[in-house]
């Protein structure tokens, strides 16, 4: 069966290094992965397979990580897996929507196979795919282990991607303006919103005439008219009126790895205010982006850009961005640093981020955002829709 690796073996390896090294230093035997970002991380591993009970276990005393899941998804693990087939489990069918067996009883005998039935371990407790139920079924079926929150282990190693990760970044990045360039192309009066949506998804899965895309890990948001003051609003049937402003929010993604874009469109000339909002915002943003650089905090970051949004009497309460990456739904959030005040986080070369200086005030919502990746001297874009309002 051919294998469907995206990074040379050697990567996964490296990647694996650097997890059992903060596993060590916590005294962590056993590490339980849920999250399905970080078990595509380490293994390679993708499918949709991630609303059943999987995991990939990492154990400071093996080689390979082990991955174990529903049996027809043993499939999937062969084919974009690393792994040896011996590391691949699966648990049978009769154990998926039990009311009686749990999966967690075949898991954790995986887990006293590896040799943690006493060991300490790590499990993802904030994690968007780690249960109550999940948590409470391994305490009873490992009685003798010790269970520690190792949430975010995994994702702090994330942050900074390797050359052949940010490849696949910039990649994402064109998709996202492929889709951005579709919207625009279809706003226009009398057409309806979910049109317009359902141009964005061709587009997130026709990608681009060099490479396709895939799913995002949310759906796009197409804020309208009232609802442009609402950042994660969702589209209507609804046709749009002769004037009107749209935020919209894309997401492209490349194998997994996710670049957010977001852009205003106004429908008939707008608002000498609303023009003016769209370039306070943008000047703020630009400030920002050229503030960033290695050895800088993300704090500082967001210094810059609250500086020179203040300058116009106007302030953002939401955060300013967060990192970015490899994703699965519900987002591609990698959850650790964000650019904020308060957040001493170093910007290293390899990081990428989300600015988002999104404005959504008691009327009226401005939405023109920039991914970039942190370099050695500066940023990089990892898009290319210009940063300003667009007009239809």
């Amino acid at each position: 069966m051919e294998k469907e690796l995206h990074f040379e073996k050697s990567e996964f390896q490296g990647r694996l290094s650097a997890v059992k090294t903060v596993m060590e230093k916590r005294g962590i035997d056993v590490l339980m992965i849920s999250e399905p970002p970080n078990m595509n991380y380490l293994t390679g591993y993708d499918a949709y397979s991630y609303y059943v009970p999987q995991f990939v276990i990492v154990s400071v005393i093996h080689e390979q990580p082990v991955w174990i899941g529903r049996f027809m998804d043993r499939v999937s693990a062969v084919m974009t897996t690393y792994l040896d087939d011996k590391n691949i489990h699966a648990y049978e069918d009769k154990y998926v929507h039990s009311a009686t067996l749990s999966a967690f009883d075949v898991i954790a005998q995986t887990v006293k196979d590896l040799g943690g039935e006493k060991a300490c371990i790590g499990v993802e407790l904030g994690g968007y795919y780690y249960s109550a139920k999940a948590h409470a079924d391994l305490i009873r079926a490992l009685p003798q282990a010790r269970f520690v929150d190792a949430d975010l282990l995994v994702n702090w190693i994330r942050i900074v991607k390797s050359p052949a990760e940010l490849a696949l970044m910039r990649q994402a990045g064109a998709i996202a303006d492929a889709m951005m360039q579709r919207a625009i192309d279809v706003v226009a009066p009398g057409v309806r919103e979910c049109d317009i949506a359902a141009a964005v998804y061709y587009q997130m899965a026709a990608g681009t005439p060099d490479f396709g895309g895939s799913y995002g890990c949310a759906p796009p948001f197409l804020c309208v008219a009232e609802r442009a003051v609402a950042p994660h609003a969702a589209w209507t049937d609804k046709l749009l009126p002769k004037s009107t402003t749209l935020n919209l929010e894309l997401f492209g993604n490349r194998l997994r790895y996710q670049v957010n874009l977001s852009r205003s469109i106004a429908v008939g000339p707008p608002s000498r205010a609303f023009r003016n909002l769209a370039d306070v915002a943008v000047e703020a943003m630009n400030a920002a982006l050229d503030h960033v650089r290695p050895g800088i905090t993300c704090s500082e970051v967001e210094t810059v850009f609250r500086r020179s949004l203040a300058r116009h009497g106007l302030e953002k309460e939401a955060r300013l961005g967060y990192s970015i990456g490899l994703g699965y739904p519900p987002g591609a959030v990698e959850r650790t640093a964000s650019l904020r005040k308060g957040d001493e986080t170093v910007l290293q070369s390899g990081m990428c981020f989300h600015m988002m200086p999104g404005l959504w005030l008691d009327d009226v919502g401005i939405a023109i955002t920039q991914s970039f990746a942190v370099t050695e001297t500066g940023h990089e874009p990892l898009s290319s829709t210009p940063r300003k309002l667009f007009v239809k």
